[in-house]
């Protein structure tokens, strides 16, 4: 059954300014909760992302069959975003069009994979955790680059990894799916640990760097946004 989001969940996506969004980020990152996943046992996942052009944006999710990685499901919406690009405040313009691009899907993932982060953000809630928390299932971030933290270089070989470090504290993981190619970054989101949220990207990137869910989506949202008069990608 697809999702259908209540609107106090949606109200709080709705700050009227970024104060109040970090505020929000911080009365909900609490409920952020860490628990293993059996990457194994996986069999639907959903990638996400979200694609700008000059005046609006279109958010995609593509739900794969984690057996065969073919596309079993997905969905597109077009909207103007709704809040200022902010360092750290992504989720308040991207989870807004996600949440409608969910509703119109007609399975529900076991677990969601973001182009994003978790809990490697300054208040340990990005918007991996944002989506977790609103709905209560396994998700994580995978980003191209470190937005907090430090970590040294992980092993050329496919499956090495180095943990990332901000303040003291175990971020995420900086992984290398492929060998010899430049490495991503893991961080839990919701309901899944560090180790099967490494496991499962790794399960989910046979070919490139990009894990496939996200990669499916990037596609998505990219040819949908072509297909506009403003069709442009940053």
């Amino acid at each position: 059954m697809p999702h259908v989001f209540p609107e106090p969940a949606r109200e709080e996506l709705r700050p009227s300014d970024p104060s109040e969004a970090r505020a929000v980020q911080d009365r909900l990152a609490p409920r952020v909760r860490t628990e293993p996943l059996d990457p194994g046992g996986v069999r639907l996942v959903a990638g996400l992302d979200v694609s700008y052009g000059a005046t609006e944006l279109v958010a995609a999710a593509a739900v794969l069959d984690a057996a065969t990685l073919e596309v079993v499901a997905q969905a597109t919406v077009r909207a103007a975003p709704s809040f200022p690009y902010v360092p750290g405040l992504l989720a308040f313009r991207e989870l807004p069009p996600l949440l409608t691009v969910l509703e119109r899907l007609d399975v529900e993932p076991d677990v969601y994979v973001c182009d994003g982060y978790g809990l490697a953000h300054p208040r340990r809630f990005g918007l991996a955790c944002h989506l977790g928390v609103l709905l209560d299932r396994p998700v994580l971030g995978v980003a191209k680059t470190a937005f907090v933290g430090r970590c040294a270089e992980p092993g050329p070989a496919r499956g090495s990894a180095a943990d990332l470090v901000d303040g003291g504290e175990v971020v995420g993981r900086c992984l290398r799916v492929q060998d010899g190619v430049k490495p991503v970054y893991v961080s839990v989101g919701h309901r899944v640990d560090l180790d099967s949220a490494c496991a499962l990207v790794l399960r989910l990137s046979p070919r490139y760097r990009i894990c496939e869910p996200i990669r499916r989506a990037d596609r998505l949202s990219r040819r949908e946004l072509a297909a506009t008069p403003d069709g442009k990608h940053p």
